[in-house]
């Protein structure tokens, strides 16, 4: 915003200043653009205390708030831009591994009307976008969808975005307290998909309040081109007991606003994908013949004074989960669950520790074994989880099985806007 103001006051100001020569020319346009410095700085600290301003009418306006944002002056559109990057070091019993885990870059706001709003988010690290194979699509974008929001209570969505799945994978990735989702969202969750999606909201300051969810989609991922004759479908609700949570605390993990009072959410979800190609629905690898899908979600918040409680329950069933066995082709069905407690101190530092249990189908124990995780972690928040170093250790142990068990131990530094 100041460097508008300065171009606009400089010239405006240099115009009607008679000067004499280029040497008088020069001092002058220092001197005005020393004032124009102190008029914008000005109006940018005015800007927190009052919103109206004249400059707000005329030229584009920048907030922080969330990423970088531009208005128009007209309010036509408005865009936000962010980004967020977490680079990790990974060691295992005889290896490692340094890598940037996740890049991103996302952009959302509105287009002539605010109850029209979009998002797109864009991936660029390896593992984000996948292996290349050829005949198959690059999976750069990650959300692209438009919204419209009548009111405060209904929102329609049409395009690529999440899935109302399970809590945690509906929470950024970015939102974390340890440093990766848990095994059992791995193997059993939904993912990002295309179609429709809508929400009615009834969420209250400190009463009971809830949502419904609902998406009708191509049950085949993200980016798909592939010609399909099946659509999935996707119902949840979720509860708030005592009221919303401080700054969408539902949102992110560990209790970084130390919630004065219990503050309790319960969520979940049926989803069912129709011929899907995929082994895990919206993910996986590719089915050679198509089977119909079935996943229930369960999942539980509480958070208090620094603490918090979650616990979730995932399973995906199918008939004749065994495509061909020969070549290792198979729907992955299972069940499983998730325990993680930690608490925040009020420097900003988190110990966290999680459990989760995968009790893969007992059909597929030659592909997928039975696996118990245990993980520890330490959380320095410097600016919240914008900003944020964390440190975990997990051991993996498999059960009845000839795979050994194993583990690894991760520091990762996360920072965006």
């Amino acid at each position: 915003m100041i460097k508008f103001h300065n171009n606009i006051l400089t010239h405006s100001l240099v115009d009607f200043v008679p000067l004499h020569n280029l040497k008088k020319n020069m001092i002058m346009k220092k001197i005005i653009l020393f004032l124009a410095l102190l008029v914008g700085t000005g109006v940018f600290a005015q800007k927190h205390k009052d919103e109206k301003n004249i400059y707000t009418d005329f030229l584009p306006y920048y907030n922080f708030g969330k990423g970088l944002g531009i208005t128009a002056p007209d309010s036509i559109f408005q865009l936000n831009i962010r980004f967020r990057m977490k680079n990790r070091l990974e060691v295992t019993e005889d290896t490692y591994s340094a890598k940037v885990r996740r890049l991103r870059l996302r952009f959302d706001g509105y287009v002539g009307d605010p109850k029209f709003t979009y998002a797109i988010q864009l991936a660029f690290a390896p593992e984000d976008i996948g292996t290349t194979r050829d005949g198959e699509n690059l999976n750069i974008i990650r959300d692209a969808i438009v919204f419209y929001k009548p009111n405060d209570q209904w929102s329609f969505g049409f395009g690529q975005t999440k899935l109302p799945g399970n809590r945690q994978r509906i929470n950024s990735s970015g939102a974390l307290n340890l440093t990766d989702r848990s095994i059992n969202n791995q193997a059993y969750n939904i993912d990002r998909d295309f179609g429709v999606q809508a929400v009615y909201s009834k969420q209250k300051e400190n009463a009971f309040g809830y949502n419904i969810k609902a998406a009708l989609t191509t049950g085949e991922g993200r980016n798909s081109t592939t010609k399909t004759k099946g659509l999935a479908y996707t119902g949840r609700i979720e509860f708030y007991p005592f009221g919303k949570f401080k700054k969408g605390g539902e949102f992110f993990e560990g209790d970084l606003q130390r919630e004065e009072k219990p503050k309790l959410y319960f969520g979940g979800t049926y989803h069912y994908n129709e011929k899907a190609t995929l082994s895990r629905g919206q993910h996986g690898a590719k089915l050679l013949q198509q089977r119909d899908l079935q996943s229930f979600f369960l999942d539980f918040v509480c958070k208090y004074n620094g603490w918090s409680f979650t616990s979730a329950y995932m399973s995906r069933t199918a008939d004749n989960p065994i495509v061909d066995a020969a070549k290792a082709n198979f729907v992955q069905v299972g069940n499983g669950y998730d325990t993680q407690l930690s608490y925040v101190f009020p420097q900003k530092w988190e110990i966290i520790g999680r459990f989760s249990r995968n009790n893969s189908h007992s059909d597929l124990y030659a592909f997928v074994p039975k696996q118990n995780q245990f993980s520890l972690g330490i959380t320095k928040y410097i600016w919240e989880h914008a900003f944020k170093m964390q440190f975990e250790i997990s051991k993996n142990d498999y059960i009845q099985s000839p795979k050994k068990d194993d583990w690894y131990a991760r520091f990762q530094i996360e920072i965006g806007i």
